[in-house]
């Protein structure tokens, strides 16, 4: 039996145990946390109004409005969507490869307390932000597509395939690439921020789109120039910004790791606008606003798998190859293909997001700057980004087709040729975006 001193000994000792096991545990830094709040701000401000300001001003004028009520609609529905049932559907906890089943359906098990799984050890983050930042990521998938078609669809079939869009292939490839138990993250995919999730995918599913679509009427003979590169350009530097929460973002903490994601989102960026512009003032003779923009967006697309793992140097080479390569989709590809991708989101988006995330095994490499190990092999890697593109490009490209398909079904995709000579804004919604 112990005595007093026996007593108080043990209880130190027990003391002891327990403060170390809780220094053990991974606690809540609240720099991460309000890191990630702010982070998730910024993403949503990629879609409001950035990418509403940059398409509606690609578009002509009396399709203005149209632009920017379906990146208002399509975030307010993904939103709803995603607490009933997305979340759930990508990280709910399953063990299946390919989703994450029923555990979290209407956030059941979620509440103020509740800490997410993330991809970083030891970062413990109240699992709301997760679902809010992880959210906004699932918002502005589905308004990249819609600039495919832009100018030529129904307002019900935007809204209609958004729904089933994200359900059937947003939900299922994240889990796939960034779910612990999903199949491409078991196989060794790299993406940091989301080229195959969210670029490859909107990308592919806008060139399905705009063929099932079909070409704007007038397309090729009628002035389909846009109406504002002031908004566009105004559209383009507010992506940039948010594009911070994006890359630096999926960090998930304030740390070194945001850091280096934070510059490459800087640098790459600006080899891809000077590589666009390059190339089109050789081909041209002049460089364009639209070209800058277009050379911004493809370096953001690019780096964004890349920016975790890559140096800057490796950024800058990836960014002004993927611009080089989305300039030659855009300026001869389309044209010679005969596609009306209307705001070239495949020709960036698809185009781009495929050969960042190729060149994201290429220039993790130690050798190029990169993070990966002492073992890092490029060969094995570029094969394992190469499956993770075909994987996404096969899921996407099928189910896309499927679903605007039944769209067409049972709402139809296309609005008659008068309302859409007369113009999307005031045939769909009764408005026009100016008067004089």
């Amino acid at each position: 039996m112990l005595g007093g001193a026996g007593l108080a000994a043990f209880g130190t000792l027990t003391a002891f145990a327990q403060e170390t096991a809780e220094q053990a545990a991974p606690v809540m830094d609240k720099g991460d946390a309000a890191w990630m709040m702010t982070a998730s701000l910024l993403v949503l401000f990629m879609t409001m109004p950035g990418l509403a300001l940059f398409y509606g001003g690609l578009v002509r004028a009396k399709n203005m409005l149209s632009v920017l009520m379906q990146c208002t609609m399509i975030a307010a529905i993904v939103m709803v969507i995603w607490v009933l049932w997305g979340y759930s559907f990508a990280f709910g906890g399953g063990t299946s490869p390919f989703w994450g089943g029923f555990g979290k359906l209407f956030l059941a098990g979620v509440d103020s307390n509740s800490t997410a799984a993330t991809f970083t050890d030891g970062v413990v983050l109240p699992e709301y932000i997760f679902i809010c930042f992880q959210m906004t990521f699932a918002v502005i998938t589905p308004a990249l597509i819609v600039g495919a078609f832009a100018e030529r669809i129904k307002f019900s079939a935007v809204v209609v395939f958004t729904i089933l869009w994200v359900t059937f292939v947003y939900f299922p490839i994240a889990h796939m690439v960034w779910d612990g138990a999903g199949y491409l993250f078991n196989l060794g995919a790299l993406d940091f921020a989301g080229g195959t999730v969210v670029h490859i995918n909107a990308g592919i599913a806008a060139l399905v789109g705009s063929i099932m679509v079909g070409k704007r009427v007038g397309y090729g003979k009628d002035n389909m120039a846009p109406h504002s590169m002031t908004l566009t350009m105004v559209g383009a530097s507010m992506l940039w910004v948010g594009w911070f929460g994006f890359n630096a973002g999926s960090n998930l903490e304030a740390t070194s790791g945001a850091a280096l994601a934070m510059i490459n989102t800087f640098v790459a960026t600006a080899g891809a606008t000077i590589a666009w512009v390059v190339i089109e003032s050789l081909v041209r003779g002049k460089a364009s606003m639209l070209g800058a923009a277009s050379g911004i967006i493809a370096g953001l697309v690019a780096v964004t798998p890349a920016c975790g793992s890559v140096g800057p140097i490796g950024a800058i080479v990836l960014g002004a190859l993927a611009s080089a390569v989305c300039y030659y989709f855009v300026a001869v590809v389309k044209i010679k293909m005969g596609y009306d991708d209307s705001l070239d989101v495949f020709g960036i988006h698809g185009i781009g997001g495929i050969v960042g995330a190729i060149g994201t095994g290429i220039f993790t490499a130690p050798a190029l700057g990169g993070t990966g190990g002492e073992d890092f092999s490029i060969a094995s890697q570029v094969w394992i980004q190469i499956v993770a593109v075909l994987v996404t490009v096969v899921w996407c490209g099928v189910i896309s087709a499927i679903l605007f398909k039944i769209v067409d079904l049972v709402v139809g995709l296309r609005p008659t040729e008068e309302a859409e000579r007369q113009g999307l804004d005031l045939t769909s919604h009764g408005e026009a975006a100016y008067h004089s």
